[in-house]
């Protein structure tokens, strides 16, 4: 019993010395990656990594602001820098081969997260000197960005060429959910991973959705007119297609076993595209006063003011 009464006083002075440390600053290094319509693997789409292409992981960079709201809460706000990039060379899957599609992206993406913290340890090493501590986490949040898709080879951007006849906006909204942990070193300095997975409100990261559209239906004195008639379909590049297999590439129009009409596909527009960070974090933690200290304990140590009393002349 003497024990736990001792340490009483030692829970509640590491409760309100941790509560200074509310704010941690930093940055982030890493790499990026993005689940589309170019590249994968040898079968039709399949969501989330399944799909991707590892030789397609590029650089990926942030920066950002913490605050613990709670014990097991905290708000993060985060600016992150993501490239992206997909090529139809190296996927294993012909069909994608044959269509022959490339792109980069540059994703520049502003963002709020909440943080939960479900696994902690408040002592890391048993020193009982509360130094020192891990924290595991989840997150959800909400983010815009700013995008445009260019082609890999010549770093020319695609949107303007309308390589599927019609305009889509290079700012979007996005739902990034984040698993990740850090560890803090002498309550300053944390240090910690964390994997982001972006659901975006576009398939156009990679310029490709939908179908080929008819090049008779472009002006030839649309400055982009030249670009679109060679990067609208890059299948004619290839020289082991044969003309049977070209055929399904580009503008063509087909009969189905119904005797509906259909024009080639170009892309999946039943998915939208999503792009992914994981990254290496560090920051150093801010530290604010104790309103608990001030409160209670500040009066003590200001020195006191003697009163001069004040006498009254008496007439």
């Amino acid at each position: 019993m003497r024990k736990i009464l001792l340490l009483i006083p030692f829970f509640f002075i590491s409760h309100y010395t941790q509560a200074q440390y509310k704010w941690d600053v930093g940055g982030s290094l890493g790499a990026a990656n993005y689940l589309g319509d170019i590249g994968g693997g040898i079968h039709t789409r399949r969501d989330f990594v399944l799909d991707m292409k590892m030789g397609e992981t590029r650089t990926a960079a942030g920066a950002f602001a913490r605050r613990k709201l709670g014990p097991k809460i905290s708000l993060q706000i985060g600016f992150d820098y993501a490239h992206i990039q997909g090529d139809d060379k190296l996927s294993a899957n012909p069909e994608r081969q044959h269509r022959n599609l490339n792109f980069q992206n540059n994703i520049y993406e502003l963002n709020v997260m909440g943080q939960y913290f479900f696994y902690e340890i408040n002592d890391l090493g048993g020193s009982y000197r509360y130094r020192n501590d891990f924290r595991a986490y989840a997150g959800i949040g909400v983010a815009g960005f700013h995008h445009n898709p260019k082609t890999l080879d010549s770093n020319i951007p695609l949107a303007p060429m309308m390589n599927e006849g019609h305009a889509y906006s290079l700012y979007q909204f996005a739902i990034p959910a984040q698993l990740g942990f850090y560890i803090t070193i002498d309550k300053r300095y944390r240090i910690g991973w964390d994997l982001t997975w972006r659901t975006t409100f576009t398939d156009y990261l990679d310029d490709v959705s939908t179908n080929y559209i008819n090049p008779a239906t472009k002006s030839k004195s649309d400055p982009q007119y030249a670009n679109f008639l060679y990067y609208n379909n890059r299948t004619p590049e290839l020289n082991n297609v044969s003309a049977a297999d070209a055929a399904a590439y580009g503008y063509h129009t087909y009969v189905d076993s119904k005797g509906g009409t259909h024009v080639n596909k170009r892309g999946d527009p039943s998915h939208n595209d999503s792009y992914m960070t994981s990254t290496i974090n560090f920051s150093y933690t801010l530290r604010g006063k104790s309103t608990f200290y001030k409160s209670n304990y500040g009066s003590i140590f200001k020195s006191k003011k003697h009163k001069k009393r004040k006498f009254r002349a008496k007439f």
